[in-house]
């Protein structure tokens, strides 16, 4: 074995290692942070009733999981929430298409992007219910509509910071502009959009979570409201903790995926 095989060898076992204590310390961040708040309900240095404790959320959850409650609202928030992801993830990507297409475009709305970037898209929950109507189509449109103008925006500066030179060589070729945008800007600007793609995770399930808070009476928002007001916070905990965890699966997922196309 020569020396840039043992370097490289070297090289891999270190990052295995890394990966065993940074899986180790999350553990043990895990354990510590959830003992802590079972001991501290338990001999109530907090108030139990505001903040349950870990083994309430589990007897919950299993109650939940046997009555089926807990999989049906699941099944309606998570249906919302792809749903929303996906085409708010959609409409943005081909919005800063159209807006890297033309140049007319981009300048006459530049400034109507910027301003409902700043605008506090739940805000629009309320007439979208009433415009949609209270069902799933006015909580997709929510899930979708937090995500789809930052979405644009981020995708469209990648566009244009993508290397004019490659546009150039392609061009001198005779590719049109079409086949520029297929074979450079898009590849190029793969990174960003898979970046996007995990900050959407995030505000989809806000989106929808907000959008169950005003109208749904299924899901894990209404679960949620529902626990404020009939004062079951351990109901509201284990809401926000399925939620933390299908949201983590979520945001693996578009990781993965992440792998794979850098890989290829």
């Amino acid at each position: 074995m020569n020396k840039v095989e043992l370097l490289h060898k070297n090289y891999l076992r270190s990052l295995q290692i890394e990966k065993r204590w940074v899986l180790l310390y999350q553990i043990i961040i895990f354990l510590v942070f959830f003992g802590s708040w079972e001991l501290f309900s338990q001999k109530q240095w907090i108030d139990p009733l505001i903040f349950s404790s870990p083994s309430k959320i589990w007897a919950l959850l299993i109650t939940k999981i046997q009555d089926g409650s807990l999989l049906t609202n699941l099944g309606v928030t998570l249906t919302e929430t792809v749903f929303g992801f996906i085409l708010g993830t959609l409409l943005g990507t081909l919005l800063a298409a159209i807006l890297w297409w033309s140049s007319m475009i981009s300048k006459v709305l530049d400034p109507y992007l910027v301003i409902l970037n700043a605008m506090p898209k739940v805000a629009l929950g309320p007439v979208l219910i009433v415009a949609m109507g209270p069902g799933y189509p006015s909580i997709i449109a929510m899930g979708a509509i937090i995500s789809v103008i930052i979405t644009t925006i981020v995708v469209y500066t990648s566009f244009k910071e993508v290397d004019p030179n490659y546009l150039k060589v392609l061009q001198t070729f005779g590719a049109t502009r079409y086949e520029c945008f297929k074979e450079a800007i898009l590849p190029a600007s793969f990174p960003t959009i898979i970046s996007t793609l995990k900050v959407n995770v995030g505000l989809s399930w806000v989106g929808v979570i907000v959008g169950e808070f005003l109208v749904s009476s299924k899901g894990l928002g209404y679960m949620i409201i529902y626990g404020f007001q009939v004062f079951n916070f351990t109901l509201v905990f284990l809401s926000l903790l399925v939620i933390a965890v299908f949201a983590t699966i979520m945001y693996q997922l578009v990781d993965l995926l992440e792998k794979k196309l850098i890989k290829e």
